[in-house]
């Protein structure tokens, strides 16, 4: 997991480039959220898994807030949906890519477009989505915490599973229980690098050359730099540095 996720990490550090491109991302599926579900964390799962993220990205309360009355508002978010499209990279590699678009035909034609382009193809909805897990994760910076401790306090909090993977510890949990978890855990005083439900790759799986890796890096970036689409996941195992 160690290397995937400093990929993640490292992608998204230029994906969004800065606090108020991370912002615009988080805030705009808050306000949805808040418009779908209300106002209220306690009720409203979604808006608690958005809130953390926003908390681990250190966007501030009041911006945090902000987004909540935009979306009790109904001034943003009204016309966009949430939609997953599904397909496989060079050399078979599956890709689940979520995006919130307001142009379901211009966002199927872009994603179209770049796997297309990439030597890959776009897939029919559960075309690749049997290959992952749907699970929370709660990812946390081992540096200065006992391995022991933080296993024991995920376990008693309602964690599935526990793994130490270089410098950092993965929290496993059912996707319903994520934010049970990390609740508990936060009352505990740790401190997130993210913590969401995610689609985890049953199996991973290597490019063994340079041009299919070329391929499947531009995918990667293409993706990234549309603006309808807010998370990428895929079982691309990536080489050592």
């Amino acid at each position: 997991m160690g290397r995937a996720f400093e990929y993640r990490k490292a992608r998204k550090m230029k994906r969004w480039g800065h606090m108020a491109r991370v912002f615009t991302k988080i805030g705009k599926e808050m306000a949805i959220a808040v418009k779908a579900g209300g106002p209220d964390p306690t009720t409203n799962s979604k808006l608690a898994q958005l809130i953390a993220k926003a908390k681990a990205n250190n966007i501030p309360k009041d911006n945090i807030q902000r987004a909540i009355q935009k979306g009790l508002g109904g001034t943003d978010g009204a016309n966009y949906e949430e939609l997953t499209y599904e397909g496989y990279g060079p050399s078979g590699i599956a890709v689940i890519v979520e995006t919130l678009t307001d142009n379901r035909n211009r966002t199927a034609g872009e994603m179209r477009h770049y796997f297309d382009k990439c030597g890959g193809n776009l897939g029919q909805a559960g075309s690749v989505l049997f290959m992952f897990d749907r699970k929370g994760q709660i990812i946390i910076e081992a540096e200065d915490l006992d391995e022991d401790t933080v296993m024991m306090d995920a376990i008693e909090a309602g964690a599935e599973d526990f793994k130490s993977e270089e410098d950092v510890f993965e929290i496993v949990t059912a996707p319903n229980d994520m934010g049970t978890v990390r609740d508990a855990l936060e009352e505990k005083g740790y401190a997130f690098i993210s913590a969401e439900v995610a689609y985890i790759p049953q199996t991973m799986t290597a490019l063994s050359d340079d041009e299919s890796v070329a391929k499947m890096e531009k995918l990667i970036d293409m993706l990234e730099e549309n603006d309808d689409v807010q998370e990428i996941w895929h079982n691309w195992d990536m080489p050592e540095e």
